[in-house]
């Protein structure tokens, strides 16, 4: 039976995880809607957009299984992970759709360290297989739902339900080959259902980017709630995964669906 608090604590989750994803954000930010920019970008770019997210979510699983650099029950710094994010964001504001092959394994990157820490101070281990890929998936989390997912369960819980399989193999392969392995087939799957959901949003912050009059300010705004965006998806996900340790997958759930 989860207390008073850990009810209060997954309804903040589930307010975080299922609340309008970086288009409504953004929209409400600049004032206009995003999908305007979103029928700026050619096919061809479209593509360029996802093959940068894959490129950038594979850059994230070596830092992932190297060193994420945080300690258990250490404090999440999202503040200065923002000011990071917002400075690779100017460049991308600054060339447009040109920089994003440079600037968003950087804005990957610094995202990663600030979910890990984020995980961390809801007492995971950065250190562990398991944590490490379930940072990694935190890129999947607050974009369009797949047509496979369970229109019956929450985005957040289909989202997951979706991965598990790709997670599972994934957590096999680096435990049987080592941390150094990061090319192996289950990465490689894993990395690519991440990217096919990760690539929705970056493609939103792609479509803004396109749009001349952004510039360098309008970038570093983007950014700034584009690392916002998965900075709420990992506090969210991360209390989920803190409380069914306490009380079990099903409860939790429940009590998630009931929230």
């Amino acid at each position: 039976m989860l207390s008073k608090s850990e009810l209060e604590d997954l309804k903040r989750a589930k307010q975080l995880l299922e609340n309008p994803g970086l288009v409504a954000k953004l929209s409400s930010m600049l004032g206009s809607p995003v999908e305007k920019g979103l029928e700026m970008l050619p096919a061809k770019w479209q593509k360029s957009v996802h093959k940068a997210s894959e490129a950038a979510l594979m850059k994230a699983v070596q830092v992932a299984v190297s060193s994420l650099g945080a300690k258990t029950g250490g404090k999440s710094n999202e503040r200065m992970h923002s000011m990071f994010a917002a400075a690779s964001g100017a460049v991308g504001g600054a060339f447009g759709i040109a920089a994003l092959a440079v600037e968003l394994p950087v804005s990957t990157t610094v995202m990663l360290r600030s979910i890990a820490a984020i995980a961390a101070s809801e007492g995971e281990n950065p250190q562990h297989i398991d944590t490490k890929l379930a940072c990694l998936t935190v890129f999947a989390l607050g974009s369009t739902k797949d047509k496979s997912d369970n229109a019956a369960e929450s985005g957040y819980f289909a989202a997951r339900t979706a991965l598990a399989t790709a997670v599972s193999e994934a957590s096999k392969f680096l435990a049987q080959k080592g941390l150094a392995k990061t090319g192996g087939p289950a990465l490689v799957r894993l990395v690519a259902l991440i990217g096919a959901r990760f690539g929705v949003v970056v493609s939103e912050k792609a479509a803004m980017q396109a749009i001349p009059i952004i510039g360098a300010a309008g970038g570093a705004m983007i950014n700034t709630v584009f690392i916002g965006h998965y900075q709420d998806m990992a506090r969210g996900h991360f209390i989920v995964r803190r409380l069914e340790k306490i009380h079990g997958a099903d409860p939790v759930r429940i009590a998630y669906e009931k929230a």
